[in-house]
């Protein structure tokens, strides 16, 4: 099943990826001066398809992040959840019990023959 799945998924994906970074191979300049576009305090030139990699993992990354975030509360009331539930059984238990013991057990009348 791996195999298939990487046959029809990750083969072709890998070839497009090797095809767009071969179109896009054209410097541009990143600058990180949003004061002076003539002498920017930061700039680097790069490959286009770089740039647009590195913004793509980049958008994963945080992704993942948020997501992580909002699991991570997901997982904290589920577990408070799960506390509160094994307390309320341990009262049921601790209440039958109780009721149990109020209630005392009669002996039983001989069967007439």
């Amino acid at each position: 099943m791996r195999r298939l799945l990487f046959w029809l998924f990750f083969l072709p994906l890998a070839t497009l990826t090797v095809l767009f970074a071969v179109a896009n191979r054209q410097h541009v300049v990143v600058s990180f001066d949003p004061f002076s576009s003539q002498e920017p305090a930061f700039a680097i030139s790069l490959p286009l398809f770089l740039v647009i990699f590195f913004a793509m993992i980049l958008g994963v990354v945080i992704g993942g992040i948020v997501s992580l975030a909002r699991h991570y509360r997901l997982w904290r009331a589920a577990r408070k959840a799960q506390e509160t539930a094994e307390r309320h059984k341990a009262d049921a238990e601790t209440e039958r019990g109780a009721r149990k013991a109020m209630h005392a057990e009669y002996p039983r009348l001989p069967a007439q023959q």
